[in-house]
């Protein structure tokens, strides 16, 4: 019977895999992923040796239905993206919701993804949140951070190093300046790092450090 796997793969560190993961990307016909350069580094490693096909948000709509049609013949899938869950800021929705229309069994595994140990970390209210993925980079994003700025729970959200300092401006603009802020780059790799202080003591630190790595943003309502 054809299923398609949705398999986590580590945000960083490779030990932060699990045994079914393993044996699922062993076992399926097909591994769909993010990046295959990236991915062939992991696969290698745990010593997977699969057919691999490239899926990624430049061409998930070209390849969707043709993805849809070797389920339907049969064929397990597993997709992985580059790191953390497929589906969180990465493709896999689309896959996800064309198989539940074609009755096709979608299987999510549990795992890796880089938002719920960074909310642990962050030491704020971790038992409501509402998780924003990245911020517009222009159309709606002043919308957006007025809404997060109204928000009454624990506002997660996703950055890169080039933009991580033009956030937390903007955040200063519509929050307090007092408000709580937790930063966490590179998780689980050798440089971790975690800040804790307020949106203008980020800001201060940003200006003095040179951003590195993808960041993982928590903060406090307003």
């Amino acid at each position: 019977m054809s299923k398609l796997f949705i398999v986590p793969t580590p945000i960083g560190n490779l030990g932060d895999i699990t045994f079914r993961a393993i044996e699922t990307l062993k076992s399926v016909d097909l591994i769909l992923a993010e990046d295959s350069r990236t991915s062939l580094k992991l696969l290698k490693y745990y010593n997977i040796e699969n057919n691999v096909e490239s899926y990624h948000m430049h061409n998930e709509h070209k390849k969707l239905y043709s993805m849809i049609e070797k389920l339907n013949s049969g064929l397990e899938i597993a997709l992985i993206s580059d790191a953390g869950t497929p589906g969180i800021s990465d493709p896999g929705f689309l896959l996800v919701r064309e198989c539940i229309k074609n009755n096709i069994e979608v299987e999510c595994l549990p795992g890796a993804t880089a938002l719920i140990p960074a909310l642990i970390n962050s030491g704020l209210p971790s038992d409501r949140f509402v998780f924003e993925g990245f911020l517009p980079v222009k159309k709606g994003r002043t919308r957006r951070l007025k809404e997060i700025a109204d928000e009454k729970r624990t506002v997660i959200f996703y950055e890169s190093p080039h933009r991580i300092l033009k956030t937390l401006n903007d955040l200063l603009t519509y929050h307090s300046e007092d408000s709580s802020i937790s930063i966490s780059r590179e998780l689980t790799k050798m440089h971790e790092e975690n800040f804790h202080g307020t949106v203008k003591e980020s800001i201060e630190y940003f200006q003095k450090k040179k951003p590195k790595g993808e960041f993982v943003i928590i903060l406090s309502p307003n």
